[in-house]
């Protein structure tokens, strides 16, 4: 998928335009929340921006790269639950679970994510999580 229109539904399905959701945070690399960071990523993942993902991951466990599947298709971000992860918190966990489609069928995958705010950006840490293939 390529990147959208800024009048364009957003990929993370939240309802809203991609110039107004996860655009901004794409261009700019920086999130108020710790949710919005995490839709950004999903919408990184749908529209193959590895450069996103690695400057919105931790370092302490950032991989050197990212290899995106050219072959699964994101479709839709529901969250699930949230703690804290505010604009003024310095830490966060958000549940999700992101929905896909493949050469192998349809599935799930849900994660529980751990964020950090250092310096005012947050940055996805790492994640529980469980496979839902089959869904």
């Amino acid at each position: 998928m390529s990147t959208p229109a800024s009048d364009q539904r957003c990929p993370c399905t939240s309802g809203d335009v991609f110039g107004s959701c996860c655009g901004p945070v794409l261009a700019s690399g920086v999130a108020p929340t710790a949710v919005r960071l995490m839709r950004s990523r999903f919408t990184a993942f749908a529209i193959a921006d590895a450069r996103h993902l690695l400057r919105t991951w931790h370092p302490d466990t950032r991989p050197e790269r990212v290899e995106l599947d050219e072959e699964t298709r994101w479709q839709r971000l529901d969250i699930l639950d949230q703690e804290m992860g505010g604009p003024f918190d310095d830490r966060g966990v958000v549940e999700f679970e992101a929905f896909y489609r493949d050469d192998a069928g349809r599935g799930s995958l849900r994660e529980r994510s751990r964020f950090v705010r250092e310096d005012r950006l947050w940055l996805y840490v790492d994640g529980v999580v469980r496979d839902g293939r089959g869904v």
